[in-house]
């Protein structure tokens, strides 16, 4: 028998790009036990859609949240997620899945990710690498290597109750992985595995405001100061040259100077930046 995955996705106005994602998870070699999708307040046609496949498939769940009237990363994401989770019907869920409602990906995705979870008894957070369409081009989203994208992440059932479920904040795809490194599990992107993400790339103006939110990601996450000047250091020969280095650097003492809540997991952050300190100095680490 195969394993027992259960998927939970939050959506706000995805009308365009939703119905590539449903078609994907309802055509794979094997299906979710249940699919929770949670509609965070949409004001386009979003929750029809959602609401026509669950009468087609009795294995999808719609949730509908009222419509706070703006985006809310992070927390509100994981907010819709844990709503989600909240309402499984399948208890007996072997993996749980953290998935995006605008990515397409081969029909065979989950088997060969949950055959990469049956290779390794130690993975406890897995998924395939994003990739982005620029000009005709297919562009890798390049991240660490210890890191899984959160439009995409599969989690073994003892390491998601062992790091006790995700942080409702800005990082939660951060801190959720380094917490389970320190408690003893693996955490990697599949690179064979290929999932393309259908939103369209921000302007210079949206890259720096990601710059910046990576920047306050790294304070609250409790970064080293010196592994953030180096991560600066480095930017400088990446786009957008300079203003991206700047950027981050600038969402780091943001946070500093505005005295943004910061993850209270004292032991969490030391391992995290004994990691970091290993990591300048050339050693090992989940990093490499």
């Amino acid at each position: 028998m195969h394993p027992r995955y259960v998927i939970i996705t939050p959506v706000r106005d995805e009308e365009k790009l939703v119905g590539h994602t449903l078609e994907c998870v309802a055509a794979q070699t094997i299906q979710p036990a249940e699919w929770v999708i949670v509609d965070d307040g949409s004001t386009d046609d979003t929750g029809r859609i959602i609401d026509e496949y669950a009468k087609q498939f009795s294995w999808i769940q719609t949730i509908h949240r009222p419509n706070r009237g703006f985006r809310q990363p992070g927390g509100g994401v994981i907010d819709a997620f844990n709503d989600g989770f909240n309402r499984l019907r399948t208890k007996d869920w072997e993996f749980i899945v953290k998935l995006d409602g605008d990515l397409t990906f081969s029909l065979a995705y989950f088997q060969k990710c949950l055959e990469h979870f049956a290779n390794e008894p130690r993975l406890g957070i897995g998924g395939g690498e994003i990739y982005h369409n620029l000009g005709g081009k297919l562009k890798l989203e390049v991240n660490p290597r210890f890191h899984v994208r959160g439009a995409t992440k599969i989690y073994r059932r003892a390491c998601w109750e062992a790091i006790g479920g995700l942080q409702p904040m800005v990082g939660w795809d951060t801190i959720d992985e380094v917490k389970a490194n320190m408690l003893g599990w693996k955490t990697y992107s599949f690179r064979e595995l290929r999932l393309l993400h259908h939103r369209a790339t921000g302007s210079a103006e949206g890259l720096v405001r990601d710059q910046v939110k990576h920047g306050l990601v790294c304070y609250i996450s409790g970064y080293h100061p010196l592994f953030v000047a180096a991560s600066c250091l480095s930017r400088l020969v990446r786009k957008p040259y300079v203003i991206g280095s700047a950027a981050v650097l600038f969402g780091f003492l943001k946070g500093y100077f505005t005295h943004t809540q910061r993850l209270n997991q004292p032991r969490m952050i030391q391992y995290l930046r004994e990691q970091q300190l290993r990591r300048l100095c050339g050693l090992e680490t989940i990093w490499k």
